[in-house]
């Protein structure tokens, strides 16, 4: 806790150093209290995806006060760029995710969601306050006229919901002449004061999928009448992913899990429809490539013997995060200069998805692992309402963001 505490506020030295580390130390130490309060500030006012309107603004305002230059994109989104000494540098970005979840917060915090049913227990409220402090100590460090290379802020709306907000905010040129893109995701099975990171896949692909059946249907004491569609349908449920996992590359690292089937009304009648929806996860790019034409010829296969008729609609979510060396490293830089190089974490590839891996289809970039989990206490889970988040993890996502841009002119990259 007081080593964390330390790491957070920054240490004398780093306080008292001259440079642009230096700076960043002594800015996020001077701001830690504005930071924690913007955090509980978006965490009381959660919205939903592609409705971040109240977000957004209020994220503009703050950007408006260090006097940059801002635009609005995809409706709900936000960039804006800090300039560099060198115009001659593409800028490096650092993006935020905004949106919150359609999930009831059960904490009992004095600054809980004010929405109901909805909350960010994603932590993304921690992304947004992240770079807002990034953006602080970065103009500070411009002013000092020891930034070389522009910083492009990228605030996006709809993380958690398909089709995504990356897409959108591609697609309006976000990425137009960037060098590179960086950003933080909160893990709270790490202790806070510690940053993850991994070079290649450090997510899955993730698509969802939806089955619809359709049969004949009729009573119960004649199933050899009718097409029994239940039957059916639970065949698929548990044979379906079994035999995905024997007819792909086991390190591929496909799964396909269910979460609602649907069929009937009635214990007597076998009805003549029925619906399975679920997710297919992939941690190898080429197995998701090749996952959609296996996926039908399978489900095809095993639902002949049963005489129904089956449709799949799979819809390509997203690719795996795939974190390019060289950001890596920049990264890896970053939290050895501001937290030391014991505060630097291997991590392992996870089954989530993350819509950041467009932008790296895009432009090289990295998704670092943000611990938030209090050293000592309890390990929290991502998407469930009671999510706690150590706010002192704020802080050290904003020093090791705006190191990392002054970081990025510093490596031979």
């Amino acid at each position: 806790m007081e080593q964390s505490q330390q790491v957070l506020l920054g240490t004398p030295e780093q306080r008292s150093m001259l440079g642009p580390e230096g700076l960043i130390a002594r800015t996020v130490a001077e701001r830690a209290d504005d930071l924690r309060e913007v955090r509980r500030h978006l965490h009381r006012h959660p919205e939903l995806s592609h409705e971040e309107h109240d977000t957004t603004e209020f994220v503009l305002e703050r950007l408006r006060d260090l006097g940059l230059a801002q635009q609005r994109m995809a409706s709900t989104g936000a960039i804006c760029d800090i300039p560099g000494s060198d115009p001659t540098l593409a800028p490096i970005a650092l993006r935020a995710d905004m949106d919150a979840l359609g999930i009831p917060e059960l904490t009992t915090v004095s600054y809980r969601s004010t929405v109901e049913g909805v909350s960010h227990a994603c932590g993304h409220d921690v992304h947004m306050s992240a770079v807002l402090g990034a953006a602080t100590t970065l103009v500070r460090v411009a002013d000092a006229g020891a930034l070389r290379r522009g910083v492009r802020l990228v605030f996006q709306p709809s993380e958690e919901m398909h089709p995504c907000g990356a897409l959108d905010l591609i697609g309006q040129g976000v990425l137009d002449g960037v060098d590179s893109i960086l950003a933080l995701h909160c893990d709270p099975g790490v202790d806070v004061g510690h940053v993850g990171l991994k070079s290649g896949p450090i997510t899955s692909a993730t698509d969802p999928v939806k089955i619809q059946v359709r049969g004949a249907g009729g009573h119960t004491s004649r199933p050899h009448l009718t097409q029994d569609l239940v039957y059916a349908l639970g065949s698929i449920v548990t044979q379906l992913p079994a035999a995905l996992t024997r007819r792909m590359d086991p390190r591929s690292g496909v799964n396909l899990t269910w979460g609602s089937v649907h069929a009937g009304s009635a214990f007597n009648a076998i009805p003549s429809s029925g619906t399975l929806e679920g997710t297919l996860r992939c941690l190898d790019h080429d197995a998701w490539d090749k996952a959609e034409e296996l996926l039908e010829s399978v489900l095809a296969d095993l639902v002949r013997p049963w005489g129904i008729e089956a449709r799949v609609t799979h819809d390509r979510g997203v690719p795996p995060v795939s974190n390019a060396a060289s950001s890596v490293d920049v990264l890896s830089a970053a939290v050895t200069s501001t937290l030391g190089r014991e505060f630097l974490d291997p991590t392992a590839q996870s089954l989530g998805g993350e819509d950041f891996a467009w932008y790296l289809e895009k432009v090289p970039g990295a998704l670092a692992r943000l611990g938030t989990r209090t050293p000592g206490g309890r390990t929290y889970d991502l998407h469930m309402g009671d999510l706690m988040i150590d706010e002192r993890a704020i802080g050290i996502g904003a020093s090791v963001l705006a190191s990392a841009c002054v970081q990025r002119d510093l490596l031979p990259v």
